[in-house]
């Protein structure tokens, strides 16, 4: 069977909030090989951000782990997962509902999920009490979109 993906990236680090950034212009550069728009760009780095934050803040809490990403691209787009062995969600829909958090005392508190979603294409959350969480990102590159005036 033919591999569907172009290229494909592994990436690993600590779940310090200091690699956030580091892991969003990582996802950022792989994402480059698209030609996506400086929108489309500005769309993933959020994403990213959003989701290695939660795994930092929500998955291992006070603890330390490792976050893992992978990245895959075909012709037209781009897919993420980003995955940590934390704690897990007890109930991924609550989870995703708009200013749901576990943690309501933080700033932005209860709006990742939703961000994600409305940046994304698509988003997949797999969850296990105790194991762990991988949130798979779609993101559609749109080389043929029209020129807005």
């Amino acid at each position: 069977m033919k591999n569907v993906y172009k290229n494909e990236m592994k990436l690993e680090f600590l779940s310090k909030s200091c690699n956030e950034n580091f892991a969003r212009t990582t996802v950022a550069a792989f994402a480059t090989q698209l030609d996506p728009t400086i929108e489309e760009i500005a769309d993933i780095k959020t994403a990213i951000s959003e989701a290695v934050t939660n795994s930092i803040i929500h998955g291992y809490e006070n603890t330390e782990g490792t976050i893992y990403i992978y990245c895959k691209l075909t012709d037209d787009y781009i897919e993420i997962q980003i995955v940590d062995n934390g704690k897990g969600i007890e109930n991924i829909e609550e989870a995703k509902k708009p200013l749901f958090s576990s943690k309501p005392m933080l700033e932005r508190a209860g709006m990742g999920f939703t961000i994600m979603e409305n940046f994304m294409d698509s988003m997949e959350i797999e969850s296990s009490v105790g194991k762990g969480t991988k949130v798979t990102l779609k993101k559609v590159i749109k080389k043929d979109a029209p020129i807005k005036a």
